[in-house]
């Protein structure tokens, strides 16, 4: 069986650093390893639609900047296969017959589903599409026959059910689906970049995000405004690294050769960090540097956006063939699926043959 990567993002807005950090960043990377048979990048557009119904046009409306993001970060469509998730009809369907497999109880119990309730104040009146998007989930992955699959931490009690929803299958039709295993950021600071308010989600709604496409002037007002250590008020304070914005974000994007080129007096980041809890140097050092690091990460990213922009018609039509692509991998599973349940009425001789001797 070959090696193969499922992974995708809601196009509710543009993508941010959180998200470059999180996946998009090792998504390029494995990609370019040339260690996976089949990778394939989701726009879960039915996905987003499920709390986002009364307003179609919003995510209409960014698949198209999703789509810019993943080409700018170098995702290659001749490597990675990159795919509209409304445009795979048999996703729903495995959907279906996954959803006898789960009961309304273990739905309850996931903590992913728990909390987006709750940060969209559904406790009230929940929309069953997104009550259900573990299972939604489930089939996306396994559609695909996905051997891996990159996520945050905040993802894994989704995959953990997915994980549940294969076994609970093979166990009741017989081995067909495919049991993924999760890959982790393997950098700490990436599992899940704070907001620049220091707040522990960066969050479109809550607009404390740095996006991939921000113009650089941007991009140096949210690092200026940054949370750092609320007790740090003078230059010579000792300061704190735990909860610090500034320093996470440094954990997660500064690059040996940054010091070189932007703060030659420190020979590596554990050498500004030593220096910033002992006392002596202030916060607008580190965020200018911080300031600089992050310019250098997006401005390439910032200036293939541009390239792309021109060309609209062609980033749909590597939607386009992605999709129908898609399609034909998720049809060969949901035909594996049917066979293993018995539904596949019309294609089982033995079945028709055993009528016939039935009625004789």
């Amino acid at each position: 069986m070959g090696k193969i990567i499922l992974t995708g993002d809601r196009p509710t807005g543009k993508l941010h650093v959180g998200h470059y950090v999180g996946s998009l960043r090792r998504r390029v990377e494995l990609q370019n390893t040339g260690d996976f048979d089949e990778i394939y990048i989701m726009i879960a557009d039915a996905q987003a639609l499920t709390d986002n119904a009364d307003n179609p046009e919003k995510v209409r409306q960014n698949i198209i900047e999703v789509a810019l993001d993943y080409l700018s970060c170098g995702l290659d469509p001749e490597k990675s296969t990159l795919f509209i998730q409304s445009q795979v009809p048999q996703l729903c369907e495995l959907s279906f017959y996954y959803m006898n497999l789960v009961t309304v109880s273990r739905l309850q119990r996931n903590p992913t589903v728990k909390s987006e309730i709750q940060m969209r104040n559904f406790e009230a009146s929940i929309p069953v599409g997104f009550f259900t998007y573990p299972i939604s989930q489930a089939a996306d992955i396994t559609a695909f026959k996905a051997t891996t699959v990159p996520v945050g931490d905040d993802q894994l009690p989704m995959l953990e059910q997915t994980k549940e929803i294969v076994r609970k299958f093979n166990s009741v039709y017989g081995e067909t689906l495919v049991e993924p295993e999760v890959l982790l950021p393997d950098n700490k600071a990436c599992l899940r970049l704070p907001g620049i308010d220091g707040k522990a989600k960066m969050s479109k709604s809550l607009g404390n995000c740095i996006y991939l496409s921000e113009e650089p002037e941007e991009i140096k007002k949210k690092v200026f405004s940054m949370f750092t250590d609320p007790t740090h008020i003078r230059i010579e304070d000792p300061g704190k690294l735990e909860g610090n914005t500034v320093f996470t974000y440094l954990d997660a994007f500064c690059r040996p050769e940054y010091f070189a080129e932007f703060l030659p007096e420190y020979a590596n980041l554990d050498e500004l960090k030593a220096h910033y809890q002992r006392g002596g140097l202030g916060d607008m050092k580190v965020k200018r540097f911080l300031n600089n690091v992050l310019q250098a990460e997006l401005e390439p990213i910032r200036k293939r956006r541009e390239e792309y922009q021109k060309d609209i018609p062609y980033v749909y039509e590597i939607l386009r063939k992605g999709s129908e692509k898609a399609e034909r991998v998720a049809a060969q599973t949901l035909k594996d699926v049917k066979t293993a349940m018995k539904i596949n009425y019309f294609e089982d001789e033995e079945l028709i043959q055993s009528q016939v001797e039935r009625f004789k």
